[in-house]
Order: C-alpha cells, then sequence, then structure tokens
C-alpha cells in the first residue's frame, strides 16, 4: 500500500456528512444545498445536441493529444479571452485536452515532483482539497500560504522567504478563488512569474471559475496573459487549466484542458499517455462546441448575478458577507464557530453549507478558515433566496 495514503485528511464532504449523522431537518422544509460548488443551470441544448450527434464515435478510441480541432478551438479562445498574440499559441505543443480541471490538476503534480529533492508544493489556504491531496501523493510536502481579508484573500507572497522558493517545485493558484472568489491581479502575477524564473519552480494556475464574473468590461485576468505582458511568449514555467464545467454548465461532461510552457507539457503528455485518460472523442466535439461559443457564457454570468445580488440583499444586514471579485461562492463571517454553525443551521432549517475549516489548514497558531462557511449559489434563484431567508431567520435566532 502506497504509505502516502495515510497522510490524506478525510475530504470535506466526508466530514460534513459525519457533522450532520443522526440530525433530523425539520419536516416539510425541503433540503437546500448550497455546499457543493456543482453547477445547476441547464446545460445548453446545442451542447447536448452536438455531443448526441457524435455518439457513433463510441466505437474509436480517443488519442492523449485530442483531436487537432479542439485544441486549435482553444488556442483560439485563450487567444481572444486573454489577449493573447495571434497565432501565439502552439496547439501542437502548448495544449493537452483534460477530463476536467480536478484530474489534471492531480496528476500533474504526480508527473512533475521531484521527490527525491525534499520538495514543497505552495498552495493558498484555504484551498481546493485536490492541492494537498496531489502534493502529498507526490511525495511532497504541502507549504499553505494563508488568504486573509486584511490582505484581500490574496496569499502575501512577499512573506515568503527564499528559502521556501528554493525549495518550491510548483505553486498551485487559484484566480478566481475557491473559496474566497478573490482575483489575483495583474501585477502580483507579473511578479509570481519572475520569482518562477528566479528560484525556478512551476506555476500551476487553476483558472476553472475565471468565467463567472460581474463586470462584463473586466474580465479577470490570467497567467498567461501576464506572461504575454512581461514579453514572455513561450509561457515558460507558466501552466494553466481550464474547465467547461462552471463556464458552460457541463459537470458530467469533464471536459478541460491544460496549456502553456510546451516543454513541460511534452512531459506532461507523456505521463498521461501511460495515465490512460484520454477524453473521448464525442466529448471531444460537443466541447468544440461549447469553446466556440460565448452567448451561453453571457446568459450564465447573468443568472450567477441576479443570485449574488437578490442573496446579499437578503443576507448583508445579518452576516458579515461581501460580493466576492468572481466566481459563484460566498465566504461569510459566521457568528459561531463554523461547525457548529453549519450543524446548527441543517438541524433547524435544512440548508446545507461548507464549514471554513474544512477548506483549511491551521499555519502558525492561525487559521484562514476559522468562522468562515462557503455558501455555493449553484442552486436556481428561488432556491437561493429561499436558503437566504432561512439562514437570515436562523441568525436572528442566535
Amino acid at each position: 500500500m502506497n504509505p502516502d495514503l495515510a497522510r490524506l485528511q478525510p475530504y470535506p464532504f466526508e466530514k460534513l456528512a459525519a457533522l450532520k449523522a443522526g440530525i433530523e431537518p425539520p419536516v416539510g422544509l425541503g433540503h437546500i444545498a448550497l455546499s457543493i460548488g456543482e453547477p445547476k443551470h441547464p446545460t445548453p441544448k446545442f451542447i447536448v445536441e452536438t455531443l448526441i450527434a457524435h455518439l457513433h464515435l463510441l466505437s474509436a478510441y480517443p488519442t492523449t493529444r485530442g483531436l487537432p480541432a479542439l485544441r486549435q478551438t482553444i488556442a483560439d479562445w485563450l487567444t481572444r479571452r486573454f489577449q493573447l498574440p495571434a497565432g501565439g499559441l502552439d496547439p501542437e505543443r502548448q495544449i493537452l485536452p483534460l477530463n476536467g480541471t480536478r484530474e489534471g490538476l492531480f496528476a500533474f503534480a504526480q508527473a512533475l515532483v521531484d521527490r527525491t529533492r525534499q520538495p514543497l508544493v505552495l498552495m493558498p489556504n484555504p484551498f481546493y482539497q485536490i492541492y494537498e491531496g496531489a502534493a502529498l501523493l507526490a511525495g511532497s510536502e504541502p507549504h499553505f500560504l494563508p488568504c486573509l481579508a486584511e490582505k484581500g484573500f490574496i496569499p502575501d507572497f512577499a512573506a515568503v522567504d527564499a528559502d521556501t522558493w528554493r525549495r518550491c517545485q510548483i505553486l498551485y493558484l487559484c484566480s478566481p478563488g475557491n473559496p474566497t472568489g478573490a482575483v489575483i491581479p495583474l501585477a502580483t502575477l507579473q511578479g509570481l512569474i519572475q520569482l518562477a524564473e528566479e528560484f525556478d519552480f512551476l506555476i500551476a494556475a487553476d483558472e476553472c471559475y475565471s468565467e463567472l464574473y460581474f463586470d462584463e468590461e473586466r474580465p479577470p485576468v490570467g497567467l498567461l496573459q501576464a506572461a504575454a505582458s512581461l514579453g514572455q511568449h513561450d509561457y515558460r514555467r507558466c501552466l494553466v487549466f481550464h474547465s467547461l464545467s462552471k463556464r458552460s454548465n457541463v459537470p458530467g461532461l469533464r471536459s478541460g484542458f491544460v496549456a502553456g510552457d510546451a516543454e513541460v507539457i511534452e512531459r506532461f503528455f507523456q505521463y498521461r499517455t501511460y495515465h490512460g485518460c484520454a477524453m473521448p472523442v464525442q466529448h471531444q466535439h460537443a466541447s468544440i462546441a461549447a469553446w466556440r461559443d460565448e452567448a451561453h457564457v453571457i446568459a450564465n454570468r447573468a443568472l450567477y448575478r441576479a443570485k449574488f445580488d437578490a442573496v446579499l440583499a437578503i443576507l448583508g444586514d445579518v452576516l458579515e458577507v461581501a460580493r466576492p471579485d468572481a466566481g459563484f461562492y460566498l465566504w461569510p463571517v459566521t457568528p459561531i464557530p463554523d461547525p457548529d454553525f453549519a450543524r446548527d443551521l441543517f438541524a433547524a432549517a435544512h440548508v446545507s453549507l461548507l464549514p471554513g475549516t474544512y477548506l483549511s489548514r491551521p499555519v502558525a497558531g492561525q487559521d484562514p478558515g476559522q468562522r468562515r462557511a462557503r455558501l455555493a449559489l449553484v442552486a436556481p434563484l428561488d432556491e437561493c433566496v429561499e436558503a437566504a431567508w432561512r439562514i437570515r431567520r436562523f441568525v436572528e435566532s442566535l
């Protein structure tokens, strides 16, 4: 048995299930789940139709590199979305399809970490739990960078000492952040790219929430965009991970990609050839259709915008909570310890949310998830509004 498996913590939803075990919520109140970030908006019809139209390709094995048309479509989308130089991304060498960002982010560490060099993998705290699991199972040590309100929920990268940067092999970024929704500014990304050059580490930027934002004129900046602004058009040491799950409401399609440094992509391709994780061909065709269309993404953002407006209008004066930069999470302060808040809310109102400490780790006596909760506004508007009123009544009863 791999001894590193013993280093893994129970997944947050396992902890949540244990927290709620044995509780009988009020009869007559339907359950509303704000705990899991699974998009609930309908999948666009044209994506479903494209998938069905290519089901005859079930008879064909997919290739690890994916269809040339898919990689070209992704290159075109990245160029438009992040204002990259025309023709600057090579779809043959700088893009690989993934079965969603989760799979790719995990596999990336397994392929790229050199476990013989006492490696560190740096990550935000709180964080998407895959980063920690990937680091541990790759034989490295996770190093947590607190995301605090006084720093705009962005890690204080300037506080990281040179010895830590020297041991760093991968820096995981999440922008917009999960669970905070914070967007890392362009200047900060530029500084991190320069640090990666100086200390020879890779930046793995999880940008799966990048298409859920509020101002149509100000989309979140991306890592490749920052590299291009520095004149670094080979995107050396920079890798971005994107997905259709949140952007296009197709979490079951398991479709994403990694793009960036061609040399790293080639080594990752070698690993994935053995890993056996090629995307089904019919899913690739559906993905091509999704990446080519922006109208459904604009409509999707409008739905989230309406939910944030409605929920914040209800909760804004009873909880310490603010609209995030982007994403679909709220990250409020809880008036009582966060596990107690989640448990008692479920018992009183049949609403599930995720305690902040289930997404964070204590460092130097400080836990950035303490007395916080993650609320995923993924349910339809009427359910989100109903959940907000139930939370308000519960808070007022404390």
